[in-house]
């Protein structure tokens, strides 16, 4: 909307989101072979485009010093820890490759390599478009245009062609990351689905479980987009992240260490590395955005609340079966 004069009415983002979502659901119906062409065109896109404005930004900027005046509480540790935090987004694209890994071949050796090659690049865009922002803007202007910081910063560097070259760079990002993110938590759901983890119905639909469940991801998906704005979000993503994080790194100690060949300082370090992003980003939120934290409280409740119903009635459903297969036996 950067290219329109903005949005002032705040209706148009989520109309786009909206749609975009459900384009990447269209897609997603079309098979694997189609997803994997257009993801890939698109991270091709999208990694070049970054580049190269990550560059021109830098080659044209004055100095990369970054401009701290006028900040209050730049000292403080809760304000860093929870901006960490809010950072950790941007590298957990890499989960979208574990979320696929059924589909990846010769996982085993091709999963850990892309996991280390993801993390990597990540570092080096994420570092060169940093000093292209704060090179061409000065740290209140990117407080003050935190949605659209890099279309903004391309002005000053690159005139309106550098706009419209940013915003168009955006839109191939978020409409990759949309896709390819689809693509994995629908698989992801169907998996646990099938392993009897995760309730499931039909509600009428033809077609696989794997269809189900990306129809309930893209349903999630648009019902996020439509009500709330990207800040909120980002930080409900980011407080469901750190914990469920923390969760599987506790039950890789508490259960899977030997089964999985692990060294248990690497899932203790990260629960604390994970606790400690997570306190000061709640704490954050606790002064800022309180609702927010509410929500989060209370989706998780309902989501353990009906997860202990569910397994327990799977339970029940076995222990009855099972007495009556030994009572046919007999």
């Amino acid at each position: 909307m950067q290219l329109f004069g903005g949005d002032p009415s705040g209706q148009m983002t989520p109309i786009l989101g909206v749609s975009l979502i459900l384009a990447a659901f269209i897609v997603n119906l079309l098979g694997n072979r189609l997803i994997q062409g257009v993801a890939g065109f698109i991270g091709l896109l999208k990694i070049g485009g970054i580049l190269i404005f990550g560059l021109v930004g830098i080659w044209l900027a004055d100095s990369l010093a970054v401009d701290f005046d006028h900040v209050s509480e730049t000292g403080s540790a809760s304000n860093f820890l929870g901006a960490t935090a809010l950072g950790i987004l941007a590298f957990k694209g890499f989960t979208t490759i574990t979320n696929s890994g059924s589909e990846v071949i010769d996982p085993h050796r091709n999963v850990g390599r892309a996991i280390v090659i993801s993390i990597a690049a990540c570092v080096v865009i994420y570092t060169l478009v940093g000093f292209a922002v704060a090179s061409n803007l000065s740290l209140s202007e990117i407080i003050q245009t935190r949605d659209y910081s890099l279309a903004a910063a391309a002005r000053p560097a690159l005139g309106e062609y550098g706009v419209w070259f940013t915003v168009a760079i955006a839109m191939l990002a978020t409409a990759g990351g949309i896709l390819a993110s689809i693509f994995a938590v629908s698989r992801m759901l169907a998996m646990l689905t099938e392993m009897k983890l995760v309730p499931h119905s039909h509600f009428g639909m033809p077609g696989s479980i794997q269809k189900h469940t990306l129809v309930y991801t893209v349903v999630l998906g648009l019902v996020l987009t439509a009500f709330f704005d990207l800040s909120r979000i980002a930080a409900l993503g980011i407080i469901f992240y750190l914990v469920m994080d923390i969760a599987i790194h506790w039950g890789v100690l508490r259960y899977l260490l030997d089964d999985v060949k692990a060294k248990s300082w690497v899932p203790v370090t990260a629960i604390i590395l994970d606790f400690l992003a997570l306190s000061g980003f709640v704490w954050v939120k606790l002064n800022s955005d309180p609702f927010v934290l509410g929500v989060a409280v209370v989706t998780m409740m309902l989501i353990a609340i009906g997860e202990q119903l569910f397994l327990g009635s799977e339970k029940r459903k076995q222990a009855v079966s099972q007495s009556q297969a030994h009572e046919r036996h007999h």
